[in-house]
C-alpha cells in the first residue's frame, strides 16, 4: 500500500514540476532555452510527436533517483510514478495539439487553450489543470468551435508518434 501511495505521490509531484517548469519558461523567457525550444513551440503551435515529447519530459527523471536513498522499493515506485506521468504528459501534450476534444479527463484542454488564445500568463498545465486552479492561473474560456469538432471522429491513438 505504501508503494502505491509513493507511486501516486511521484505522479502528482511530476505534474507539479511540469507546471512550474512551463510557467518559468513564461516568466523568464531564456529559462531552458537550450533544452526546450519553447518559443519555437509557441510560434509553430505544433508538437514533436509523442515519443519525442516523452524524451523531453523524461529529462527530469534523474531527480527521481534520489528516492533510492530511502530504499530500493521506494525508489522504484517513485521512478515508475514519474515515468508514467512523463508518458501521460507527452501523450496529453500531443493530443491537445492534434485533437483536443479527446482530452476527456479535462473540462477544458488547458494547454490547447494556452496556445489557441496566446495565454502567456494562464493555463500552464500540459496534462492536468490542478496546479493552474490552485495557483490562480486557470482561465476558463469557451474553446469548443467547429475547428475542434473537425477531428472528433479520429481515435484517441491517432496522433503523431
Amino acid at each position: 500500500m505504501l508503494l502505491i501511495a509513493i507511486f501516486i505521490l511521484a505522479f502528482i509531484f511530476a505534474s507539479f514540476v511540469e507546471y512550474w517548469l512551463h510557467r518559468l519558461m513564461h516568466i523568464f523567457p531564456h529559462f531552458g532555452r537550450d533544452i526546450v525550444p519553447h518559443y519555437e513551440h509557441h510560434r509553430e503551435n505544433t508538437a514533436n510527436g509523442m515519443l519525442l515529447e516523452f524524451k523531453d519530459y523524461s529529462m527530469v527523471l534523474p531527480l527521481s533517483f534520489l528516492s533510492f536513498f530511502i530504499s530500493v522499493p521506494v525508489g522504484i515506485s517513485f521512478f515508475l510514478g514519474s515515468l508514467v506521468y512523463a508518458a501521460f504528459s507527452a501523450y496529453a501534450h500531443q493530443l491537445q495539439h492534434e485533437n483536443p476534444i479527446k482530452c476527456v479527463w479535462l473540462k477544458m484542454p488547458v494547454h490547447y487553450v494556452h496556445h489557441k488564445y496566446n495565454q502567456w500568463e494562464h493555463n500552464f498545465g500540459l496534462a492536468v489543470d490542478w496546479w493552474d486552479k490552485l495557483f490562480g492561473t486557470y482561465q476558463a474560456v469557451d474553446w469548443l468551435t467547429e475547428k475542434e469538432l473537425e477531428n472528433s471522429d479520429r481515435g484517441y491513438w491517432q496522433i503523431k508518434w
